[in-house]
């Protein structure tokens, strides 16, 4: 084939013969990168203005000096959760050898799609997800597959729980004679109302649930709104807890949740997307109490286990689930009797091999690492909330159970009505003069302020100079 147009580095030549130049412009693009990285904290955790890059494709191939030069500014321009000021989303710096195993997947190119074009990786996925599904307690017969994000691993498992129910796989909802519906606390992921209305339910199908004080699904409200959807005539068949919400990362009370689910006949779902890493930690891991008895459970150890984006995974009790609720086959792939085409299971079916990452980091960090890295966030979490609480001027949205903290300024001088203004301030200074980024995600219809602390270089000195920040804003608001 003709490559006369095409640089000399292009592709690898598989004979080696382009096998220099091809290491030159690796190194010299890891090289830059890795500069870009190390010197993180010289750059502000959002970037003030954006690199405007033209889309115009070039009659001729740009030399890699103009390239370097490009991706430079596209890495300064970026979001920067390297950064140790970084702390206001479940964004954090990945693990190194998660990285490189993104590459490495990326130039082997295999699709999940088959076992026949991913054979080492389809097998590594089955084991994977099955071992992870028993640090979950799931059981013998527990697996699952990868998926690209928790919103995709949330709508996988309703679909399974909503064929499962009605026996709509091949037939459709349109024989049904009353509206299926599946019950969430009123701050859980806007993701379930994304997958309602994707599987023909309606967003109005994910029917909310009360909580308490600190944003735990109430069981009583659960009973009570269950017992009216049933005499409304409407067909409820599932509920989902949350095992680390959103905006404070409270979890709900699994083990009561899974009874009523247990006397009502519910599929019992758990969005664990985030807290799901609890696992791995020997003093924290009983905050999951109960998700053992899931049907379905959603992961991301994109998250809290700083696995390169994205890597998240819908794990179910019974495998088996998947090949008689979901399964679609596909003639035009070879079958292998010892495993599935993960194609076939999944509602992606071209899929990259995230699945290497993902072992890649559980192997070089191990289980301590794990550990060490989530004990801690706890570590710096409780220091961050024993600060907030003896604040006069800052309160707490919720006790933490997790390394999430939400508050927001309250001094008395200001006026209720002024509060989530004061509070945008605070979070547009501690960006713009401290380099301290926190989100500010509105909660029971104010504005608070978000912490999440992940990044494993962000420690004392970080809390310390947010605080001052705070301190330094309140100071000057007040005079």
């Amino acid at each position: 084939m003709n490559r006369s147009n095409l640089p000399d580095s292009a592709f690898v030549d598989p004979s080696g013969a382009n096998a220099e130049a091809v290491r030159d412009l690796t190194e010299e693009f890891l090289n830059q990168l890795v500069t870009q990285l190390e010197t993180a904290n010289d750059r502000s955790p959002l970037p003030e203005e954006p690199p405007v890059l033209s889309a115009t494709i070039p009659e001729s191939p740009r030399s890699s000096d103009d390239l370097l030069e490009a991706l430079e500014k596209i890495v300064d321009g970026s979001m920067n959760p390297a950064h140790t000021g970084y702390i206001g989303h479940m964004d954090t710096t990945p693990t190194t050898i998660s990285a490189l195993g993104d590459f490495i997947a990326s130039a082997v190119n295999n699709n999940m799609l088959s076992v026949e074009m991913s054979p080492v990786f389809s097998e590594l996925e089955v084991q994977l997800t099955e071992a992870i599904a028993i640090e979950f307690g799931l059981g013998p017969n527990a697996g699952g597959v990868l998926a690209s994000g928790g919103s995709l691993a949330n709508l996988h498992a309703l679909s399974v729980a909503r064929n499962q129910a009605f026996d709509v796989h091949e037939g459709g909802l349109a024989g049904m004679d009353r509206e299926p519906v599946l019950f969430a606390s009123e701050v859980a992921h806007t993701s379930l109302q994304k997958a309602a209305m994707l599987l023909g339910l309606g967003t109005d199908a994910v029917v909310a649930v009360g909580t308490d004080d600190d944003s735990r699904m109430d069981p009583a409200s659960l009973e009570q709104v269950i017992d009216r959807e049933k005499r409304n005539g409407r067909a409820p068949f599932c509920v989902v807890v949350t095992a680390g919400t959103t905006t404070t990362g409270n979890i709900d009370p699994l083990p009561a949740v899974r009874d009523i689910a247990d006397d009502y006949d519910l599929w019992f779902h758990v969005d664990a997307a985030y807290g799901g890493a609890l696992v791995f930690s020997e003093a924290e891991r009983d905050r999951l109490d109960g998700i053992e008895a899931a049907d379905s459970v959603t992961f991301n150890p994109q998250k809290w286990c700083y696995v390169a984006k994205t890597c998240a995974m819908a794990l179910f009790a019974d495998a088996g689930v998947l090949q008689e609720d979901f399964r679609i086959g596909a003639p035009y792939m070879r079958g292998d009797e010892a495993l599935p085409n993960l194609g076939e299971l999944s509602i992606q079916g071209t899929r990259r091999a995230g699945i290497l990452k993902l072992w890649l980091t559980f192997q070089h960090l191990g289980h301590d690492g794990l550990e060490q890295l989530l004990d801690e966030s706890y570590r710096l979490t409780a220091s961050l909330r024993d600060r907030v609480v003896e604040h006069d001027s800052l309160e707490l949205a919720s006790e933490p159970e997790m390394n999430i903290i939400c508050f927001r300024a309250v001094p008395e001088w200001c006026p209720p009505e002024e509060r989530d203004n004061l509070n945008n301030r605070l979070q547009e200074e501690l960006l713009s003069k401290h380099d301290i980024f926190v989100s500010l995600p509105t909660y029971r219809d104010s504005r608070w302020l978000r912490v999440v602390l992940l990044n494993p270089f962000t420690g004392e000195d970080t809390i310390r100079r947010l605080f001052s920040g705070i301190d330094v804003v309140l100071n000057a608001e007040e005079t």
